[in-house]
């Protein structure tokens, strides 16, 4: 009798100790945080996607940043909202068009509120560990980051200025774009590693005046690149493009951009003596023993007209694509990094470019315009636990897209005043579109290189340009049958049922964005 007592009463036990333990078990699951992804944000400057191997072009190699790709996904339509280096800044952090985040140009006077809502600040506040460092641009100390190191304004390639929450600190003796790298290694080296991180590795490179490091600086001096079959172009038809200051032939310093110094004629290159004086007397060999034949050779040949334009064309992409080989370098580092130290698998891994960048395309360096090489940007993001390796989208992406994809990513609600599209839907493959239309607005003008101001709308065939302020100019290009942007065909009565159409959805547009007085906004913050 006493034995069955107990037998009874023991399985009594064992079954109320079971449905403890599984109703601990289902409350303790509930509430057990996830593991939550890190993120490595690495944009470059002025890189444009010709110049990176994924994306199919043959100028260089770069084997470390057609990692990512292999590893995740390549967005082969990515774009900016604003085609300059601090704008185009800040409309990632906020995920809101210049018109909202207020800072439309380089010029600006008012300069960038930090005050304001960004995803590093959303990131942070939910337990994130941040950092930025390399390049910031933005004309503030940078808020949202439990750490930064950044340059002094635009910063220099050798022996750089970098602000950092103890002060200024000038590295004797780097070179930016390892400097970056080496900085974000030390600080995800002593982060809590409790707890996810968000880092953004800005590179300097490779924005003008593309200086080499020193043991890049004989790379493709034996080579000769390719000449854009539009490299003179005449630009009938499109007034604002013949009326730019950012042409190979009439306004690439000689001096300064193609590092020829004292030779009669030619332009004081400042910005070129100026990183010539930072140089350690090894980096300055290294620079003498290939530039200085490179001179001698020029004052020879005394070039002009034509030849002079193609001389100073190939100096251009030697030196540009030299400055891409270091920030492909570090970009290796930093992934093998993450794959040593047990990171890679749960990690968010971005690279991209704050715009694109003309590689001689209509005879031009720089950016700006909506046209299709600084309108388009690099995008490549890995994330082995949610992104099937390999794959590529043809999706319309743009970079305020950025903020609102990462807030879903990391299981954060996004607010509702971002403007940007999650792009989770498409990295999963349970959607292959998130917008049909891309909004574009450009303000910096006449200075430096006089591109008028200018707005438009981008489908998938379909581009419509409106200059304005000094001139009231239309564009329209059907980039399926003109991709190189030569041919406006605005006036031609073919295409009138397209230009209405385009304009209502460009409407449509402005209204989503809250960008209806596109002359009005901007002009009264000057």
């Amino acid at each position: 009798m006493k034995y069955k007592i107990f037998k009874r009463n023991y399985l009594f036990l064992l079954t109320i100790l079971w449905f403890s333990a599984t109703f601990l078990t289902m409350v303790y699951g509930q509430n057990k945080p996830k593991s939550r992804p890190n993120i490595l944000f690495i944009m470059a400057d002025d890189h444009d996607s010709k110049a990176i191997s994924a994306y199919g072009g043959k100028l260089n190699k770069t084997p470390n940043i057609d990692r990512i790709a292999d590893e995740g996904m390549l967005f082969s339509n990515c774009f900016v909202t604003n085609s300059i280096c601090g704008p185009s800044r800040a409309a990632i952090l906020t995920g809101k068009f210049s018109n909202k985040n207020g800072y439309y140009d380089n010029q600006a006077k008012a300069m960038f509120d930090g005050s304001q809502q960004t995803f590093p600040k959303l990131l942070q506040a939910a337990g994130y560990q941040t950092a930025i460092i390399g390049k910031w641009h933005l004309g503030i100390i940078p808020t949202g980051y439990d750490y930064y190191s950044v340059h002094d304004g635009q910063g220099t390639y050798y022996s750089p200025k970098f602000i950092e929450p103890t002060g200024e600190k000038i590295y004797e003796g780097a070179y930016a774009t390892d400097l970056t790298l080496q900085n974000s290694i030390k600080w995800l080296q002593n982060t809590d590693k409790s707890k996810p991180f968000c880092l953004m590795m800005h590179f300097k490179a490779p924005h003008r005046n593309w200086m080499p490091a020193a043991d890049k600086m004989n790379l493709y001096e034996d080579t000769t690149f390719p000449i854009p079959a539009n490299f003179f172009d005449n630009y009938e038809g499109r007034q604002a493009a013949k009326e730019q200051k950012m042409s190979i032939e009439k306004y690439m310093n000689i001096g300064g951009d193609s590092k020829i110094l004292g030779v009669k004629n030619t332009e004081s290159g400042e910005d070129l003596e100026n990183e010539l004086k930072r140089m350690t007397p090894a980096q300055r060999a290294a620079f003498d023993k290939v530039y200085l034949p490179i001179k001698e050779d020029f004052t020879k040949k005394n070039l002009s007209g034509k030849e002079l334009t193609l001389w100073k064309f190939q100096r251009y992409m030697r030196d540009y694509l030299k400055c891409v080989a270091s920030v492909d370098d570090n970009v290796g580092k930093m992934i093998d990094y993450l794959k040593t130290n047990g990171l890679w698998e749960n990690t968010i891994v971005i690279y991209t470019s704050d715009q694109g960048f003309y590689l001689g395309e209509h005879g031009w360096f720089d950016k700006r315009f909506m046209y299709e090489e600084s309108f388009h940007t690099p995008f490549l993001i890995s994330y082995p636990k949610l992104i099937k390796k390999g794959t590529k989208t043809n999706a319309l992406v743009q970079t305020i897209d950025f903020a609102s994809t990462l807030l879903d990513l990391t299981g954060i609600k996004q607010p509702a005043d971002l403007q940007g599209e999650s792009l989770k839907p498409i990295l999963t493959a349970s959607k292959n579109k998130v917008r049909e239309d891309l909004y574009y607005h450009y303000y910096e003008f006449p200075q430096p290189h006089a591109v008028k101001r200018h707005y438009g709308i981008r489908n998938e065939r379909y581009k419509l340009i409106h200059f304005y302020d000094d001139i009231d100019v239309w564009e329209l290009y059907d980039l399926k049958n003109d991709s190189s942007e030569m041919k406006n065909l605005i006036d031609n009565p073919a295409y009138a049922k397209v230009i209405k159409d385009m304009k209502i959805r460009l409407k449509k547009l402005q209204i989503k964005y809250d960008d209806t007085h596109p002359t009005d906004a901007y002009l009264q913050k000057q």
